[in-house]
């Protein structure tokens, strides 16, 4: 999900501010115009750093501002199919809940909570299973897996990503702990031990 790239752009530095230092210039407008963008390859750009001007800038004609090609580090967020990840609630709907996992929120919707029906307490803003009585409220840690990823590039907070916990190994923490302590630990048991 995150990665280390070394990206090349170009960084627009309005008229008004050219009498100031042209590298500090390329560094806050890399900055402030770069992070928080998705690119062409589907990654959300969250922090560049170690910007570096390459060669001398463009002027273009009618417009006064130049055009400045940069090469700098990025951490970037690329969110992508059967990847699991980790993430709390922090909204609960009729229809599922909202989890924050990094900079992104991803639906958990009410048919991928649990292999349980579930019915929906607005009032209490919880998720809860009608046999087991599990429930889900917002401030849960839970493990879930993306199983739809619609960025959005434009609004990168308005990105679709689909989430499920109806697998073996995911959902809310205190699940997967109890879980752990009923199978043993380990889920070694029935196999045969090795000899040394």
């Amino acid at each position: 999900m995150y990665l280390k790239v070394q990206r090349e752009d170009v960084v627009r530095i309005p008229p008004e501010r050219l009498g100031e230092d042209i590298d500090e210039l390329a560094k806050e407008f890399t900055r402030t115009l770069l992070e928080g963008r998705v690119d062409a390859d589907k990654s959300l750009t969250m922090i560049a750093s170690n910007v570096e001007r390459l060669g001398e800038g463009r002027i273009v004609h009618g417009d006064g501002a130049v055009y400045q090609k940069v090469r700098y580090d990025a951490v970037v967020c690329r969110p992508t199919l059967q990847e699991i990840v980790d993430g709390q609630v922090v909204e609960i709907l009729k229809f599922g809940a909202f989890i924050r996992f990094g900079p992104l929120d991803g639906l958990l919707h009410i048919s991928q909570v649990m292999d349980d029906r579930v019915d929906v307490d607005e009032e209490n803003q919880r998720l809860i299973g009608k046999d087991t009585k599990r429930d889900v409220r917002i401030g849960d840690k839970v493990r879930t897996r993306i199983v739809a990823v619609s960025l959005n590039e434009r609004a990168p907070r308005e990105s679709k990503i689909g989430l499920t916990m109806r697998q073996p190994g995911l959902g809310k923490f205190d699940w997967l702990e109890e879980e752990r302590r009923k199978g043993g630990g380990g889920g070694g048991e029935g196999r045969p031990k090795r000899r040394r």
